[in-house]
């Protein structure tokens, strides 16, 4: 299975409009992040975990040209409002399928009512088919089992996603022991790490460590990911040998 990395930024990606901070200034393509989100392809299937605000320029830079469902993590703007760009797929595929919290579904209807109207639609609306995601209830797509992983983004309970041995956590805050027993064995573990300072409904860098550790993948990449992180060279240089910092269009292979 292919993992590219089509985002690593936070909700307000890097550079931040008008900002003078200095991550926001660096040169390094590494600092340039659009919002979060994966690609996983494998055999001749092909899935992408959120579609943001920057789905489309993530489309086009990667060269997907296929897309069998997205799975979405939970219903927040840069996780989502990229639902409309799917447009291209479904002309040529026809509906596209989703995968969601039910919560989150009706947020997406709330959002995109003209998607999800029934009966006539305006012209080049695109369909979705949809499939809800329950906890505890593993799913399939393509030719793999996906296992929800039920976390908490502050008080807001979400859905991280394992398949095979690569398991996808992103808004985390709080991963109860119930939920991390499901992330055993684990090949690459990709834990978000906004900032150095504490968050109240982000993992810090400190706390996705002690994640991290407490997982114990054979890999990590850390995403999500604000300026206040710092510059991603500083940050890597000082990180165990095992974790990397993730960032835009970086490929890996399990």
């Amino acid at each position: 299975m292919n993992v590219w990395f089509l985002g690593t930024g936070t909700s307000q990606g890097i550079p931040i409009i008008g900002s003078t901070h200095p991550v926001c200034l660096s040169s390094d393509p590494r600092d340039k992040r659009l919002r979060v989100s994966v690609w996983l392809s494998w055999e001749n299937y092909s899935f992408v975990i959120d579609c943001g605000p920057d789905f489309r320029q993530q489309m086009l830079t990667s060269g997907c040209t296929k897309l069998d469902g997205i799975l979405y993590t939970h219903e927040h703007a840069d996780h989502t409002a990229g639902l409309d760009d799917i447009r291209p797929f479904f002309f040529r595929q026809g509906d596209i399928p989703i995968y969601a919290h039910e919560r989150v579904i009706e947020s997406l209807k709330k959002r995109f009512d003209y998607i999800f109207t029934e009966g006539e639609k305006y012209p080049g609306v695109p369909t979705v088919t949809i499939n809800t995601v329950h906890n505890n209830m593993p799913f399939v797509i393509g030719n793999k089992m996906v296992t929800p992983i039920k976390v908490l983004h502050g008080r807001l309970e979400i859905f991280g996603y394992r398949v095979d041995d690569f398991a996808y956590l992103t808004d985390v805050k709080t991963v109860p022991d119930e939920e991390a027993a499901k992330l055993s064995g684990l090949k690459v573990l990709v834990v978000s790490a906004l900032r150095i300072d504490p968050h109240e409904s982000h993992l810090n860098l400190q706390e996705a460590l002690d994640l991290i550790a407490k997982i114990n993948p054979e890999k990590a990449y850390l995403t999500h990911i604000s300026h206040m992180l710092g510059f991603h060279e500083e940050v890597e240089a000082m990180l165990p040998k095992n974790v990397f910092l993730a960032y835009d269009n970086l490929q890996i292979t399990l």
